[in-house]
């Protein structure tokens, strides 16, 4: 597998807290999204971490596409 399977045709909005680490799954096939749980085992993807300096709401990129990974940068919007 050396493309991520497309999670969603949207961004997930996930409230972050401050100082938590959060790790963002590169490939797609999580149960869990945009969250990772494992599932890159048989893949080339790892997921990435993502420390939040602020308590806010940020949207991780489903569609895998982002350039700006693992936040989204409107690439769902380029490749539906």
């Amino acid at each position: 597998m050396n493309k991520p399977v497309r999670a969603a045709d949207t961004p997930f909005a996930v409230e972050v807290e401050q100082g938590k680490a959060y790790y963002w799954c590169a490939c797609g096939k999580s149960a869990t999204q945009p969250f990772c749980d494992g599932s890159h085992k048989d893949t080339l993807f790892k997921p990435v971490k993502f420390e939040a300096t602020e308590t806010k709401k940020v949207y991780f990129c489903g569609c895998k596409a982002t350039a700006s990974a693992p936040m989204c940068d409107g690439s769902h919007k380029k490749t539906v």
